[in-house]
């Protein structure tokens, strides 16, 4: 069965809102570009919430010319929305009815790992119906703060045990989490 692993930047304390505003959100050069390339190339499909198919829709399909714009552009895309009627990215499909059967049925399928970046509802209904796999977190060395328990990582949903798989620091100071899911 395909896994679902979610890569989200994350700060110190917690914060997962706005990470294009956080100046170490940058291409690093090196070893977290390779981390990227590779969860980028394992998988063939992209899961989102209509948030994060917001920003990245205008976005990527403006990159070309590097192994992860070109295969993230041709790619399988799944939305999950309730009001995004008319995706214009190349490979978008729209969930608009039951998520969690629809997301169950696409893990079932055949085909490589499923990605998602970031989170959000879809991320807390994932680990709510033991959907998601693994998560890892890119914690950034700096203090946001925050606006409200919007921002923050989990704001509620049920006690998920993580099981860490490995620790990656990098150069730029941001350290990789790997959890599985139990």
């Amino acid at each position: 069965m395909r896994r679902i692993i979610n890569s989200t930047y994350i700060s110190a304390d917690g914060v997962v809102e706005k990470p294009h505003l956080w100046p170490s959100s940058g291409s690093d050069g090196g070893a977290g570009d390779e981390i990227q390339t590779e969860l980028a190339l394992s998988c063939d499909a992209l899961i989102m919430g209509r948030r994060t198919y917001e920003g990245f829709a205008p976005v990527w399909p403006t990159r070309s010319g590097d192994p992860v714009s070109d295969h993230i552009n041709t790619m399988d895309k799944y939305v999950v929305s309730s009001t995004l009627k008319d995706p214009e990215w190349h490979n978008t499909k729209v969930i608009d009815d039951d998520p969690i059967v629809a997301i169950e049925a696409l893990k079932a399928k055949p085909g490589k790992n499923i990605v998602q970046y970031g989170v959000g509802q879809l991320t807390h209904a994932l680990l709510g119906h033991g959907l998601l796999d693994e998560l890892r977190l890119w914690v950034h060395p700096l203090l946001v703060g925050s606006g409200g328990p919007q921002d923050l990582l989990y704001r509620d949903g049920p006690l998920t045990q993580l099981k860490l798989d490995d620790v990656t620091k990098l150069d730029n100071g941001i350290v990789i989490l790997s959890y599985h899911v139990r």
